[in-house]
């Protein structure tokens, strides 16, 4: 949309909202007349299609909260709808010089455009990008170029071992403007992006350059899993071991067993945790999260047999389901 339509439409009364509506009932209003007014309900009625052209273009800057309020800031230096018409003598209503002397403080001769004549005609957009200039390619979306841009960023994506990912790593990734080496900081997690500076698209003329986003994506590991900065390992234990108690060593990421202790009568499932076990950090490491699993044996000696036959004779009158079922009735 040209810049001058800022100026002499009001958007908000083409929707029939006041300027202090929320997003909500911009949309909700627009919809209304976008149904009312749409051509497939008004075939052949010209006005129609036009009214359904204004309150898409209403619609299309005060949904962007960005656009709204650049469109708000004109309006407000304006007081809501002056016009840019030519100045001078025989010049109807507010000229270029009426409204930007008033705008900074001076009287009709200190800022003055000449609109008259043959002249040049200012260029509207330039004058945006002076006055509501920003670092950006852009000024506002009104065109204007703010010198030379910044580079654009780049994405990459990579994937790493799950060792790497929690340990941290050093690789390197090839992009349109070449190899660049980085360093991967410890505990990424899968599926995370991060932010390179300075590596994306050289900027013009001496511009900073872009970023590079890169994805990350993180490889299953056949042992241990990951919950947050805690690392999590299923822990086979025997039946004695659960119902007896033992001492049994834990496996870690870095290698080195840890002992930990099972007490008597653990059920399966049972939690352990490993203090700083878990994905490194300078602040609070994270633990590892041994989770016990019964192994009910395949085969069974003799001796083992009439063992466990003894074992089921003494536990006849126990049903380790009957809580289950009493639940279940709630």
């Amino acid at each position: 949309m040209a810049s001058q339509d800022w100026f002499e439409k009001d958007f908000y009364a083409i929707l029939g909202v006041p300027q202090d509506a929320d997003a909500a009932t911009v949309k909700k209003t627009y919809r209304k007349l976008a149904r009312k007014e749409h051509p497939d309900q008004n075939p052949g009625d010209a006005n129609a299609e036009q009214r359904f052209k204004e309150i898409g273009e209403a619609y299309a800057v005060l949904s962007d909260p960005e656009q709204r309020q650049q469109y708000d800031a004109i309006r407000s230096m304006t007081h809501g709808g002056a016009r840019f018409r030519a100045g001078g003598p025989g010049g109807g209503g507010a000229g270029f010089e009426d409204v930007f002397s008033s705008m900074f403080g001076g009287g009709g001769g200190n800022v003055r455009f000449s609109t008259g004549g043959g002249g040049a005609q200012p260029n509207l957009e330039d004058i945006l990008g002076g006055m509501f200039g920003g670092a950006g390619p852009a000024y506002g979306g009104y065109g204007a170029p703010a010198g030379p841009r910044r580079g654009a960023n780049l994405s990459a994506r990579t994937t790493l071992p799950f060792r790497d990912a929690v340990e941290g790593a050093t690789v390197t990734l090839s992009t349109g403007n070449g190899r660049i080496t980085t360093r991967i900081p410890a505990g990424v997690r899968d599926g995370q992006k991060i932010r390179l500076a300075g590596k994306g698209e050289p900027g013009e003329q001496g511009a900073p350059a872009g970023d590079l986003i890169l994805t990350v994506a993180v490889e299953p590991h056949p042992v241990f899993g990951r919950e947050g900065d805690n690392l999590t390992v299923d822990l086979p234990v025997t039946f004695a071991e659960a119902a007896l108690g033992a001492t049994v060593a834990v496996p870690t990421l870095s290698g080195e067993p840890v002992k930990v202790r099972i007490a008597p009568g653990t059920p399966s499932g049972r939690v352990l945790r490993v203090k700083g076990r878990g994905v490194p950090r300078k602040d609070h490491p994270g633990d590892l999260l041994a989770r016990v699993t019964v192994v009910v044996p395949q085969r069974l000696t003799d001796e083992t047999r009439a063992a466990l036959e003894a074992l089921r004779a003494q536990e006849k009158d126990q049903d380790p389901r009957a809580e289950l079922f009493a639940r279940a009735q709630r």
